[in-house]
């Protein structure tokens, strides 16, 4: 009875340590990638650190990514200038969701991944 105890709790039955193992990982959707990417490095750029000078590929933007960056930072710097950083933060956020969910609006890019 011992080894039927034992090889209950080896393979996952009778509540033993399998049954609490952590859930699968799951993907992140390309839209809420790029958002992430897109918020994080224009404020990046925008603080001007030293990381502000990456090419895009070092971000690990794709060409169609890195031109959301430069618009976004673009109208981020005018806002900035105009209403203060809060309001570039907000713009940032805002103008990144809006550009990748045009850019990914059928789940994959428009334009081809490298564009």
């Amino acid at each position: 009875m011992p080894a039927v105890a034992l090889l209950a709790v080896l393979t996952g039955c009778g509540g033993g340590p399998a049954e609490t193992a952590a859930p699968a990982p799951h993907a992140t959707p390309p839209k809420e990638l790029c958002e992430r990417l897109i918020s994080h490095w224009a404020r990046v750029v925008l603080d001007g650190g030293k990381q502000a000078n990456l090419d895009y590929q070092a971000m690990g933007l794709s060409g169609g990514q890195n031109q959301i960056l430069l618009d976004v930072v673009a109208a981020a710097r005018a806002e900035q200038q105009r209403l203060g950083p809060d309001a570039a933060g907000k713009l940032i956020d805002s103008q990144a969701t809006v550009r990748c969910a045009e850019r990914y609006r059928s789940g994959t890019p428009t334009g081809g991944p490298w564009q």
